[in-house]
């Protein structure tokens, strides 16, 4: 299959990949999407299912329902993290539940829709997923961003012989610093006059450094050692 090309932009396509278990609600995202330029790369409609196909397509970007038969949406989207860094997953739920947001957030997912939202603000929110955004359903970045804080205060486990932390260079540090105060890459590139592209350079470097495996991770690390108030 040749690649497809998003319009106008002669870049490639994001690749996306719908999960869901209603039938006539996962093809029709999946056709708003390819309508939209999107490379719609694969569907499924149970938990499984979506583990073993997004390990064969490895999609950019996951939309992804909580509520699925044979494995729930968060254990699909911790597997699926896990065992691929540069995979960015959007959930879309019926489900505005605070702890099911939380719980969503804390499994790796990068945002959080309502199924209430537009096909516009649905095609927004996976092309900002895909550039790196923490993308939310106005009302639960707030809510998000709050829990990050209470995570924070909370004392960590005790270990015994923990490592000295590893040392990160001047510019990775204030990356990490504005991730943690909320901004997007956008607004952090625009911030430090850099390009969108050495951000995400920086911010997976830091992870790697940190063994973090994504961006709520890497928030709580920043926050703990107050770097979102520096």
């Amino acid at each position: 299959m040749s690649a497809t090309h998003e319009e106008g932009t002669g870049q490639p396509a994001i690749r996306v990949m719908v999960v869901d278990d209603h039938p006539m609600w996962r093809d029709a995202v999946a056709r708003d999407l390819a309508e939209a330029g999107f490379d719609v790369v694969a569907t499924a409609g149970d938990g499984p299912q979506a583990v073993r196909r997004a390990g064969a397509v490895t999609p950019d970007v996951l939309v992804l329902d909580l509520n699925l038969p044979g494995m729930p949406g968060v254990q699909v989207c911790k597997e699926l993290v896990g065992s691929q860094p540069g995979l960015r997953v959007l959930v879309l739920s019926a489900s505005g539940e605070h702890a099911d947001v939380l719980e969503a957030v804390k499994s790796g997912a990068t945002g959080y829709l309502m199924k209430s939202a537009s096909t516009q603000e649905l095609t927004e929110a996976v092309r900002r997923t895909a550039a790196g955004d923490a993308v939310f359903t106005p009302g639960l970045a707030g809510l998000v961003l709050g829990e990050y804080r209470r995570l924070a205060s909370e004392p960590a486990p005790a270990a015994s012989d923990e490592p000295k932390a590893p040392e990160l260079t001047e510019r990775e540090t204030e990356v990490l610093r504005l991730v943690a105060k909320g901004l997007s890459y956008k607004q952090i590139a625009e911030r430090l006059v850099i390009s969108h592209r050495t951000v995400q350079n920086h911010v997976q470097n830091t992870l790697g450094k940190l063994q973090l495996h994504n961006r709520v991770e890497l928030v709580r690390y920043a926050i703990e050692r107050g770097l979102d108030d520096a």
